[in-house]
């Protein structure tokens, strides 16, 4: 389990998506125990970055068999810097945070440690990424209390397998697993989407998350860890990658 360094697959130089991506573009990998091959899973942090919650995700995926790399879209200023930039680039489906995530894929497929199937998973901010390319080239996506696309037909339009996972006491995404779930339906993608009653946002967290004095008011909203619901949404997400992503093509 160690920090890499992305920069050196080209993101710098912008061979990715419509835009120059970050110069010193880092992630975390989390690998499996043994020689591999391993199916492979992009992670993608929430809005308070790359931080020990995020990395203890990947380190799940690692003990469960998964080659994961969790990629860090503030790798050039951290958080305050970039998280405004890098919520523009979702809402706006282009720009430097859509760059890097390409730059991730493809160094997990030239890894030589794949099976050659890659699955993406995200939370929050990061579950609204892993919507916007799960038509990229993935064999399966999880996303977990991700902000649907303006346009959800059109951006999932030829998606992917999608597991989904959100709160019912969710108050920052009403109606968003029953949306997607219909849009999901009408594409004829495989998919399997629950909304877990009682959770709120950031339920699979382990730990609260974000600035010490503002934990008072995320409890108040909703945003709070909930262990029972966070062990069946895990389980959800290992049995979709184990249908998915554990047999070589």
């Amino acid at each position: 389990m160690t920090m890499i360094d992305l920069s050196a697959t080209g993101s710098a130089a912008g061979d990715g998506p419509g835009a120059p991506g970050s110069p010193n573009l880092r992630g975390y990998l989390a690998r499996p125990e043994g020689t591999g091959p391993f199916p492979s899973v992009l992670m993608i942090h929430e809005a308070f970055g790359l931080n020990d919650i995020a990395r203890r995700q990947a380190d799940r995926l690692a003990r469960a068999g998964y080659l994961t790399l969790a990629v860090d879209l503030f790798s050039d200023g951290g958080m305050r810097r970039c998280l405004v930039s890098t919520m523009r680039s979702l809402a706006s489906g282009t720009g430097k945070a859509f760059t890097d995530l390409a730059v991730a894929q493809a160094w997990l497929e030239r890894s030589g440690w794949t099976n050659g199937k890659i699955g993406v998973i995200g939370f929050c901010m990061g579950g609204g990424f892993a919507l916007m390319i799960a038509k990229d080239g993935f064999d399966a996506a999880a996303v977990n209390y991700g902000r649907l696309p303006k346009d959800p037909e059109e951006a999932l339009r030829g998606a992917c397998p999608v597991v989904g996972n959100f709160g019912k006491a969710d108050r920052t995404l009403p109606g968003a697993a029953a949306h997607l779930d219909a849009v999901l339906d009408k594409l004829g993608i495989e998919h399997d989407v629950k909304e877990f009653e009682g959770a709120g946002h950031a339920f699979m967290n382990d730990a609260e998350l974000g600035p010490r004095p503002l934990r008072p008011l995320f409890r108040v909203m909703g945003i709070k860890p909930d262990p029972d619901a966070a062990a069946e949404a895990w389980q959800r997400i290992e049995d979709y990658f184990a249908r998915h992503l554990a047999q070589s093509p």
